[in-house]
Formats: structure tokens, sequence, C-alpha cells
């Protein structure tokens, strides 16, 4: 049958909802008690005995306008009643703090009925600071702070339930003074209640994007964000990673980011230890010269720190630090890290870190892992408030997209990304737990976990696990290879057989050739509070497979792809997996074959081949193989249409680094249609602008 192909283009619209002052969607309020519609399917619930509600933005409810909501209020002598599309709340007038006698909230289609008290029974939990240690979630180590050897780490709640419903109770959180810099505030002594319902039955991807509404979007990271990151403890000296970025282009490997770990600086007694400030001169003669360089072939610099220990008098930076804090510049007393001082944070960012960005570092990895509270504000959990401060610095100076490489701090950092996840051990179990983690984690919106892929603990490196690992990493948040501080343990291209090495190189290319769907799907992130890699049941809620634990591993990359990942060893030269294809048809890409959904299948994959499932007809956009990085973005656009249905798609573009892409970006819309024996490929024109977008763009 013959099949012809047309080009078309057409318009598209974008529209955007209204803001209000959240005291425009107060519901209720008497002399205690005041109830807020943030959403259809949000309440804020505050009973304070003294009727001092505070609208001070907290850890969690960092956000205080809310778009406009249809309810209605029903009140009598007795009882006020406020309903919404998606609940129901009647509470006793004048019956003070909330209880199961005085409150209930219904789902407006009966799907629950929730009073003060009941325990959720199905969370589908959220995520937990660091895989330090881990073998798949058993932990193997004694170092940890807040884990012990021998135990299974739990999982911290999510946002999420199968109940259909949430509680998240705010009445001692911290909170965000009013202050240009906005600081912490601890709350007001005495008892009160600051509660958050969330009702969304199975609809998941609504309750998450109604989260975002009063806890705050995640961010969409800079377009670099989204290639390959070369990673590795070791002491590299400048000559030989300038040698090693040279050897990368020679055998066609792309890169973007530069990590540079812990030895940058003196490591050494009398100079420096784990927490360290003055490059190394013997290893980095010229710092700056050596970033500009970097910067030269393309890359972005990141480099480690370990703050928890201070300012000692031997760092460059000493003085000029004292000196500005009031201390003696020509003393010897070491300045302690504080995260709670707001004088000492100022200052420290004044006088360090921003002269340091200024060489060259464009952004930081932040690896704090000493004590979890702060020594003076005890509540203040150390994580959470260093990766605030970070991230806020950035938002408040220069021009760049702001961008953080850190450890989870608990819910509400989902506004800080990107997320390192610590110190894995190299084993498959590890391998198999890190695709269902990373998924989970979307559940509290921590949408970009950054691993160690390869694992990072152990005496030697499987090729075939690395390449197995390093396959999944091409469909993760943040591709990122990294190990611990050994000889036995390098993970350069290069040093594998060449079987291995065109795998990994392939792998590489092959994630740059996705980078315009994945950065379209990062964009969703930050307007729907969807992350990358979720789980599946936000697609297929009533399917049991999709909480199956035997299936946890498989997840949803972006609206379009399945993937399965390989996580078990090659017999007779393949890997069989089991896998679960949820209904409807999937185009195996390692075969080209178009397999059913709604079942079960046992699937063989050789070295170079890998579980990934496209929608039947779907149609996305993805990078040819020219392309070495993610700098610029005028490159052409290979438009991929993929047999056996149809398919749309709403390509995404933006400045790659800039803080203003909410509203300065343009889109393109794709779509592959079918009316008989003719097939419709239409190309829609480009809507929206942003700085220095290109004036035209070739599609392929």
């Amino acid at each position: 049958m013959n099949k012809m192909i047309k080009v078309l283009f057409c318009g598209l619209l974008l529209f955007a909802a209204d803001i209000v002052k959240a005291q425009d969607n107060v519901a209720y309020q008497d002399e205690t008690v005041r109830f807020t519609v943030v959403t259809d399917g949000v309440i804020r619930l505050e009973w304070q005995p003294e009727g001092r509600f505070t609208d001070l933005p907290s850890f969690v409810a960092s956000e205080r306008d809310y778009p406009e909501v249809a309810y209605k209020v029903r009140k009598d002598g007795k009882n006020v009643e406020i309903t919404t599309s998606k609940m129901i709340l009647t509470y006793k007038k004048g019956s003070g703090k909330f209880t199961k006698d005085n409150l209930v909230i219904k789902a407006a289609d009966g799907f629950f009925t929730w009073r003060p008290g009941m325990k959720q029974k199905e969370n589908l939990k959220g995520t937990f600071r660091t895989l330090d240690g881990l073998d798949g979630d058993l932990q193997t180590q004694g170092w940890v702070k807040d884990s012990k050897k021998g135990e299974v780490r739990p999982f911290e709640d999510g946002v999420i339930a199968r109940d259909g419903w949430t509680l998240i109770d705010e009445s001692e959180n911290l909170l965000f003074d009013d202050s240009e810099w906005a600081w912490v505030k601890e709350r007001e002594a005495g008892e009160c209640q600051d509660w958050y319902f969330m009702a969304y039955g199975h609809d998941y991807k609504a309750a998450l994007k109604d989260f975002t509404v009063f806890a705050g979007k995640m961010p969409l990271p800079p377009r670099f964000t989204f290639g390959y990151w070369w990673s590795r403890y070791w002491a590299y000296s400048d000559k030989e990673l300038r040698t090693l970025v040279d050897k990368m282009a020679a055998y066609d490997i792309p890169l973007d980011v530069l990590v540079v770990d812990m030895d940058w600086h003196y490591t050494d007694p009398g100079r420096g230890g784990w927490t360290g400030w003055t490059w190394n001169k013997s290893i980095f003669p010229n710092p700056e010269k050596f970033m500009s360089q970097m910067k030269d072939k393309g890359l972005k610099i990141t480099i480690n720190l370990h703050p928890a220990e201070g300012f000692d008098y031997w760092e460059e930076c000493y003085p000029a630090l004292a000196e500005s804090l009031g201390k003696d510049p020509a003393g010897k007393d070491r300045i302690e890290w504080i995260n709670s001082d707001k004088k000492f944070m100022t200052n420290m960012f004044d006088k360090v870190m921003h002269p340091m960005q200024e060489e060259g570092v464009d952004f930081w990895w932040l690896d704090w892992q000493q004590h979890v509270y702060d020594t003076e504000l005890t509540k203040l959990h150390n994580t959470w408030w260093i990766n605030y401060c970070y991230f806020s610095d950035m938002e408040r100076h220069g021009d760049k997209r702001p961008l953080l490489y850190h450890r989870w701090g608990g819910l509400g950092n989902h506004r800080y990304q990107i997320g390192f996840s610590g110190d894995a051990t190299i084993t498959w179990k590890s391998l198999e737990f890190q695709p269902y983690f990373t998924a989970t984690s979307s559940n509290v919106l921590y949408g970009y976990w950054s691993h160690d892929i390869g694992g990072h603990l152990g005496d030697s490196i499987d090729p075939e696990m690395y390449t197995r690992w390093l396959q999944y990493g091409g469909f993760s948040p943040v591709m990122r290879t990294h190990s611990s501080k050994s000889g036995a343990l390098n993970k350069e291209p290069w040093v594998f057989t060449e079987e291995y090495t065109n795998v990994i190189r392939q792998t590489v290319r092959q994630r740059y050739d996705m980078a315009p769907y994945i950065y379209t799907m990062a964009r969703k992130g930050y307007d729907d509070g969807i992350a990358l890699c979720r789980p599946l049941y936000y697609d297929w809620p009533a399917a049991e497979e999709a909480y199956d634990v035997r299936f946890r591993s498989q997840y949803m990359f972006g609206d379009d792809m399945l993937i399965a990942p390989v996580t078990k060893p090659m017999t007779d030269g393949f890997a069989q997996m089991e896998i679960w294809l949820p209904e409807g048809s999937w185009y195996e890409l390692h075969t080209g074959v178009l397999l059913e959904g709604g079942a079960v299948v046992k699937r063989n994959f050789a070295l170079d081949e890998y579980g990934i499932y496209i929608k039947a007809g779907s149609v996305l956009p993805f990078y040819g193989k020219e392309v070495e990085n993610l700098n610029s973005n005028d490159e052409d656009i290979y438009v991929t249409v993929f047999p056996g249905g149809e398919g749309c798609f709403k390509m995404y573009e933006d400045a790659g680094n800039d803080k203003d892409y909410a509203d300065s970006y343009a889109t393109t819309s794709l779509s592959n249609r079918w009316n008989g024996n003719i097939q419709t490929i239409t190309i829609a024109s480009r809507n929206g602008s942003y700085t220095g977008m290109p004036s035209e763009r070739n599609f392929k």
C-alpha cells in the first residue's frame, strides 16, 4: 500500500491561570479557626486559640498566592460546610481544636471519608537522604549518620497514597521571615494546628500539581544538566583533566559537566582536610586558567565542598572572611560553620563563594554529611537549610539559572535541585534498587537524583554490570559516572575492551540524541510537578501490576517512553527480563517490533540492547550525531515517528541557562495522524520567543 507524507504548519495558543492572594481564598474564619481553599483538591485548616494565624511561608508551604478556585460555603447555626469539586468539609462551629468529633472531610465522589486521627494505610512513599553504604536498601556501613548497619533503609512518606487523601501537618515546622533574604524563623510558642488536606482519589498527577501550588514548583535545571557528567574521586591534576577531556572528544563521547572532587583543595594537616577552601597549587597551579580552558571546550565546572568544619586560619580566604565578621584577620581561631547564623552565611557567600564563582565555578557540589541539626537552632535540619541557602544565593546573584548538587534534606527540598544520592555499593542489587528509588522520589517532587553510576563502594568493576548501570544512567535524571578513590575503579571509557567501549560510547550518544525530548519533559516537571522518571501507577492507577514489587524497577521516562532496566547478568550472551507492558501497543526500540500491552512478557537483551518501549505512534524530537554538548540550541531536529498508531508532542525550547524561562520560551507542536493510507506529519509554526532564539531551525 502506498503511503503519502504531508508536512503542515499551524499556530498554537497558551493560557495562564489567574493568581490571587491567599486571603481571597479564605472560605471561613472565626475567632480561632480559618479555612483557606488552595485548589479544588487542597484546603488549609488552621486552629489557633488566640486567632493569631500566620501568613508567613513555612519550609514546606512556601507559597501564599493561589489560583482562583470555585467553591461553595454553607453555614447554619451548627456547622460550616465547604464544598469543592473534589471534597466536602464539615466543621462544627465554635468547637475549637480539630478532632474526629467536630471535623469530617468526604470525597465528592464517595472515595473516602476522613476524620482527624485517621492513619493512611497505603502511602506510596517518597525518598530519603542518601544511599550511602546501601546494598540495594540494606545498610552495610556503620558510619552513616541516620541509619544503622544491617537495617533496611525506610522511605519517608510521600505526598500521595492509594487511600486517595493526604494530610500534611505544618503545625510545628519552621517558617521563613519577611526579610529581603528570607531567613528561618521559629513559630510563636503555644499550641496550634496548621494542616493541608489533599483530596485526589487515584488522580496522582493532579495531587502533585496541587502540591506545587502551596509548596512551590520543581525548578527547571539548565539544559547542560541533561548532558553527560564526568566525575571520579581521584586527585587529578589540571593537565590530567585536560587530557581526559581531549580523549573524550577523540573517542567521540559528548561531555557537558566536569566534576572536580575534593582534591581540588589541600587535604594535608595544617593546610586542609576533609573541609578545605584553598586550591591545591601543586596540581592546579592556575585554577582560573584551567577553568577558562575547560569553558573554551564548552564544559561547566562544579567542585566538591565539605563545609561543616568551617574555616581555619591557614585558608587563603580566612583574613577577608574574618574581617567581615569582626574577627582578627591575623588570628588563629577557627570560624565555625553555623547554618542558622545569617551574618556568617551572608559574609561567607560574599567573601568565599562569589569570588570562586567569578573565577569560573559554575555551581557547587555540596556534600554535607556531618551533624544533622544546627548547633544553635536545634530544630533546624542542616541539610535542608544549607540547600536553601546555596540555591537562594544563586537566585539573588547573577543572571544564570540556579543549580545545586546536594543531598535530600526533607519535604520541600524539591525546590533546590539536583540531588546527590551518595556512596552506594557496587552490586547488582544496588543497580536494581536505584530505578525504583528514583521513580518513587517523584512522589515528593524530588525529580533530579544524580547517582554514582556504576556504584561507589567496592573492590573492582564488572564491565557488564557497569555497562548496564550506564544504560540505566542514560535514562535517569542526571547521567553522571563516579566511584570511590581506587585505581581499580577507573571508569574512563577507554580502559575497557573495545566491545564495552563501543557500547559506552553508544549509550552516551543516545542520551544526547534524546536531549530535546528530555528537556521538554523537564519543563513539564516545572509546569505540572510530574518528574522525568515517574512510577507506572501515575498513568495506570487501577492496574495492580503498576504497584507490584516484581516490576518496581520499571518506570515512565517522560510521557512516551517506558523503561525496563536490565538489572541482572547475561546467560549465554543474553539477559532475560520479565516485563509488564501496560495496555496499548509498544514499540521495542532495540528490535523494532510492536508488542501488545496488558500482559507480562519475557524479553532477551544482548549487551548493546536495553528495555526501551515507546508508545506506538509517538512523534518525538531527537538530535543527530553532530551534537557534542548542550550549550547551543540551533541544531537540526530529527522528527522521529514510531509505527503503530497516532501521536502528538509539544517540543519545548528556551535560552538554556537563564532565569527568565518561566515566561521566555517557545514551543513547536508535532503530530502524526492517519487517514486511510495517508499519513500526515504536522510540524506547527513555533509559538513564543526567548533571548537568542535562532530565526529558523531545520527539521529532518
